[in-house]
């Protein structure tokens, strides 16, 4: 049995799909009760209390360790869970990072969550890190302001990253929970190309058959907007990246086409497939 935390979301969600298509049996974790595969056994759990999820762990070969904002933050323990995992014979763990742990490590988020790839690292059980940049799914954030207003409202418009689509980050993930060569490895993940969001707003728009108005946010607008959702460390800390993405951030990783044998999804297939969210 795998476990899957954060089984709902827009990472979690397609690769319970993919296990469960798979054939592998799938113990899905969430917050709340939601709707899962067929097949899937769903658990309400918060990983802030880790004994909340030893009933999932009970008798599973494998862990995807997905964290929400709340967690990402100091001091917030997670590492309890790689130990309460480690106890309950789990065999192999796959850990969701992020990027900015190499290419912006003195972050306070990023402090936090290199001390848990660490634990990850020294737990005892195979382990594999993904680090994935910009999530595509971030765009949907302007769903709310397309639908009432058939406007994009972002910072730092003409600045890009390669975001990347989170099926492919779950997809990684599935093979990594499943396929011995990607134990130890530690993944950078992105999209194909490097993306504005004024490109993006464009993408959404075509998707749409109908034009977008790209609106400005200043950094204090956005942020304020992004702390709703997120710790203001971790809002700092995204900024940061948006506004002035270095070097490391803009490069393109090769990492989807080596593991998948395939070419990562450009933006426009996510906009593409998630058009409803913006109608």
């Amino acid at each position: 049995m795998i476990v899957v935390t954060g089984a709902t979301g827009n990472v979690g969600g397609p690769l319970t799909r993919t296990l469960a298509g798979a054939g592998e049996q799938v113990t899905a974790v969430s917050r709340s009760a939601a709707p899962v595969s067929d097949g899937v056994r769903h658990l309400a759990a918060d990983l802030a209390e880790p004994a909340g999820l030893e009933p999932a762990l009970a008798g599973a070969k494998a862990l995807f360790l997905l964290l929400s904002g709340d967690l990402h933050g100091p001091g917030t323990g997670p590492a309890e869970l790689i130990a309460r995992a480690g106890a309950a014979g789990v065999r192999r763990v796959v850990l969701l990072s992020t990027q900015g742990v190499a290419t912006r490590p003195f972050g306070a988020t990023r402090i936090a969550m290199r001390a848990l790839e660490d634990v990850v690292r020294e737990s005892g059980m195979e382990w594999t890190v993904l680090r994935p940049g910009g999530f595509a799914s971030n765009a949907l954030w302007w769903a709310g302001s397309i639908r009432a207003q058939r406007a994009v409202a972002a910072p730092f418009g003409d600045v890009g990253v390669p975001v990347i689509d989170p099926v492919d980050i779950a997809e990684v993930a599935a093979a990594c929970l499943l396929e011995d060569r990607h134990v130890g490895g530690v993944y950078e993940l992105t999209g194909p190309e490097v993306i504005t969001p004024r490109r993006q707003a464009r993408a959404i728009a075509d998707a749409l058959g109908s034009p977008l108005r790209f609106q400005d946010l200043t950094r204090d607008e956005a942020k304020a907007a992004m702390t709703h959702s997120m710790p203001a460390e971790l809002a700092e800390d995204t900024l940061d990246i948006l506004g002035a993405p270095n070097e490391a951030e803009l490069r393109v990783s090769p990492v989807v086409q080596d593991v998948l044998g395939r070419p990562a999804r450009p933006f426009a297939d996510w906009a593409t497939r998630n058009v409803g969210a913006f109608r």
